[in-house]
């Protein structure tokens, strides 16, 4: 896997986090915690993305 494709799995996934957040937030029934961990996930992932990005 070339590290640009690499990348562009890390930001559909960031996207795709995105969304389901949004999701969570909107659910009337909503769990803090699990919206708390998926925010935590997407933190990860961009600073991951910034960090490849950066040593390309």
């Amino acid at each position: 896997m070339t590290l640009s494709s690499h990348l562009n799995e890390l930001r559909k996934k960031h996207e795709s986090l995105s969304v389901k957040i949004e999701e969570e937030q909107r659910s009337p029934g909503s769990d803090d915690l699990q919206i708390k961990t998926l925010k935590r996930q997407k933190l990860h992932l961009k600073e991951e993305i910034t960090r490849l990005s950066a040593e390309a």
